[in-house]
């Protein structure tokens, strides 16, 4: 669905990207990170005809988005960071005016009606759109990178703007849309990256630092060699009976949660939840809660761009 191969840009003496490639198939939701200047926006100008390339191709659908601009972008809906609004005109004639500039051929109507209510605007669809609130008015850029169906969606900070709810609202939307689309989403809210992408690529000074998909980037349930456990007994037995199983490596003491219940983080250099369980259930002491810690992609992302990946 989406090409990017050997993809290179300069602004004068400056890189903006040096050998960026990955390919994304239908379906995918992409997380796209890194911090200011990495060459997230280049990246996604390129792929959307905004920018050309001093090297290197990005193939949408089939088509170059050089060669063939045209058919390429039909097949791309666009979500800037700063969405392209007309604020004069009313959120249905500015949605009527996209169908037309892209050429749509399917029931206007109908189709901005659909649009619309995906994604909640259809109550203020007869108003000026300067009058809007900023979360209104982003939803509207949103309709308009929706308009015509197309299989490819760019997104660049889709939320910007938007209440709690709405954010989950589109977050919602997103993850639908991701069944029949392949989408591209920039943001620098991890955690919305986090609830919505399936894959993940880090760039930062133009380069890729890390791709992968969600579960490679957080450390699953199949990780277990960080647990915190809470367990019912005498605090320094239960110490004495973690410390002694094998292949733990360290036990912290995190204090009493409830009466006679403690709490602890035990590290390990293996799986050790089974041991554990048998060690304690020997000793007739309960285990209440027995949770592999997981790493976020916050804690992921940060180890990455800083080089202190481990």
């Amino acid at each position: 669905m989406i090409e990017v191969k050997h993809l290179t840009k300069s602004y004068g003496r400056q890189l903006a990207l040096s050998d960026v490639s990955f390919e994304l198939k239908e379906g995918d939701i992409l997380g796209f990170l890194g911090p200011n200047g990495a060459g997230k926006s280049t990246t996604m100008n390129i792929i959307t005809g905004y920018l050309s390339a001093d090297q290197g191709t990005a193939v949408i659908n089939g088509y170059d988005i050089l060669e063939e601009p045209m058919k390429a972008k039909k097949h791309i809906g666009y979500l800037p960071e700063i969405p392209p609004l007309y604020g004069d005109m009313t959120v249905r004639k500015y949605l009527e005016f996209v169908f037309r500039l892209k050429k749509i051929r399917m029931p206007m109507k109908e189709h901005i009606d659909k649009v619309c209510e995906m994604v909640s605007i259809t109550d203020v669809s007869e108003r000026i759109i300067k009058h809007l609130s900023k979360g209104y008015r982003q939803r509207v850029g949103f309709a308009q990178a929706l308009i015509g169906d197309p299989p490819v969606l760019i997104l660049d900070e889709p939320t910007v703007g938007l209440d709690p709810v709405q954010i989950i609202e589109i977050r919602s939307l997103i993850k639908r849309l991701g069944k029949n689309h392949t989408v591209i989403l920039s943001s620098h809210l991890l955690s919305e990256v986090q609830a919505v992408c399936d894959k993940i690529i880090i760039i930062n000074n133009g380069r890729i630092m890390a791709e992968g998909t969600m579960d490679s980037f957080t450390r699953s349930g199949r990780d277990t060699r960080r647990l915190t456990i809470i367990a019912e007994g005498r605090e320094q037995q239960l110490y004495s009976l973690l410390r002694n199983i094998d292949k733990v490596t360290k036990v912290e003491k995190l204090g009493e949660r409830e009466k006679g219940c403690w709490e602890f983080a035990v590290s390990s250099s293996g799986d050790v939840r089974r041991a554990v369980y048998r060690r304690l259930a020997s000793s007739d002491c309960n285990i209440l809660t027995m949770k592999p810690e997981e790493q976020t992609l916050e804690e992921t992302y940060i180890s990455i761009i800083s080089g202190k990946e481990s």
